[in-house]
Formats: C-alpha cells, structure tokens, sequence
C-alpha cells in the first residue's frame, strides 16, 4: 500500500517536492479518499482536523456571507494543500467554506502530523509558507478581478486557473456552479460562455467545459490570470509550475 501512496503523493506539487525524509514520515498517515463534485471538506467556523492534498481534483474556497451568498476567493488543486489557516496562527478555525468543484481524489493528513513537522522550522515549514504567501495573491487578484473586469474575463482567468490544476483540458462544472463560484448571476455566465463558446475558444455541453485555444483564452484574459502564476511560478519549486 505504501508504494501506491508513494506514487499518488508525486501527484501533488507540494508533497512531491518535500525532502524524501519529510514525504516518508507522512507516507503512513497520509489517506487516499475520494472527492466528489460537491463535497465540503469544511465549513466556516469549523474546527480543522485534517489537512487536504488534492491529486486529481481541484477544491474552491468560498467566502460565505450572513445571507448564504457565497463567493469564491481562491482554487486550490494539484499545485498545494487546502487547511492553511492551521499553521498561519489561526487555531485551525476556518474562515471560509471549502467545496470540490472538480471531482476526482486527494490525500487526507491529520492536522496534527502537519504541525509536527511544521514546528520544526525546517523544509516543511519554508514550503508551506512560500505557497501561503502565492494563495494570498491568488486571493488579492481574485478581489480586484471581481471588481474591476467583465464577467467573461473573471471566467477566462477562472478557466485557466483549473486548467493549471489539472492534467485535463476539460472541466465537468454546470453554470449555476461557476456563477455561485463567481458571485454574479446565472445570466451573466450564460452571456459570458456563449460568447466564448462562438469565439471557438471553448465548448460546452452538458455540464462538460472543453477548452479549444488555450492561448486564445489567454490573451481574452485579463491580467490577473498571468499575476498570480507568475507569483506561483517564482515562489515554488519549477517541478511545481504548471
């Protein structure tokens, strides 16, 4: 079992750069699970137990408002860890909602094991912080592109950060989904995808988006999509970049 959690671990950018002495140590706690479109891995306010790795999927986080209004302010795949609030001081306490909104599989760590490893000031700690620090501009960016840019450039850069978290070109996502992700009306993702759709750049049907030109999606994409992976790019190891 433990070869087969070796080679899932690889998987995920944050684990497969750890020091093999860091990985091994983790090897058997870390859990392999499922994660189905939909599934909260915690609420806000929740206590966090455990710390998320996504392999195959891809999880948003949501900032949820008294009203149940919700918005997304950030997307956390491949390239990282979903729980960073555990070792930024937080208690473990949750400020946001984490949901999978693409479905595939991730490796579980109990929080505990995270902060071992964390406290001892090493590799472990340095790696962590580094993506911290590239969440919090992915989290900065998506304010200012919620504010300032059109709904089919919020959608662009939206595409293109799960395209980066993925080793797929295609996203099993609904509209009602990517506007509750987005915090703008069902309409104007409607409005915002036919457009991109008769430009040629994606195609979408039944629930299944399939990005056609990626570069064209890039250059119809506002600056924010390029901001936060450069940030990514610079602050993590380059067997990390997407």
């Amino acid at each position: 079992m433990s070869h087969v959690l070796d080679a899932t671990a690889v998987l995920n950018g944050l684990l497969s750069v750890l020091p093999h002495a860091q990985r091994s140590s983790w090897l058997p706690q870390l859990e392999l699970i499922d994660m189905p479109l939909g599934k909260v891995l915690y609420e806000s306010g929740g206590k966090l137990t455990h710390v998320y790795f996504p392999t195959t999927s891809i999880v948003s986080l949501l900032y949820v408002l008294e009203n149940g209004a919700s918005a997304e302010i950030a997307v956390v795949g491949n390239e990282g860890v979903v729980g960073v609030s555990l070792f930024m001081g937080g208690g473990g306490s949750m400020l946001s909602r984490a949901v999978v909104q693409s479905a595939g599989q991730g490796l579980r760590l109990k929080a505990s094991a995270l902060m071992n490893q964390f406290s001892r000031a090493g590799p472990v700690q340095h790696l962590l912080l580094r993506y911290t620090q590239a969440l919090i501009t992915q989290m900065s960016q998506t304010a200012v592109c919620n504010r300032h840019h059109s709904i089919d450039q919020q959608l662009c850069r939206w595409l293109l950060l799960s395209l980066d978290r993925l080793a797929s070109n295609q996203l099993v996502m609904t509209q009602k989904l990517i506007a509750d992700m987005l915090g703008v009306r069902r309409e104007g993702v409607t409005e915002a995808a036919g457009y991109l759709h008769r430009a040629g750049l994606i195609d979408y049907h039944r629930g299944r988006i399939t990005v056609l030109d990626r570069a064209a999606l890039e250059l119809r994409s506002c600056e924010c999509y390029a901001v936060v992976k450069k940030e990514y790019d610079r602050l993590l190891p380059a067997t990390m970049a997407a």
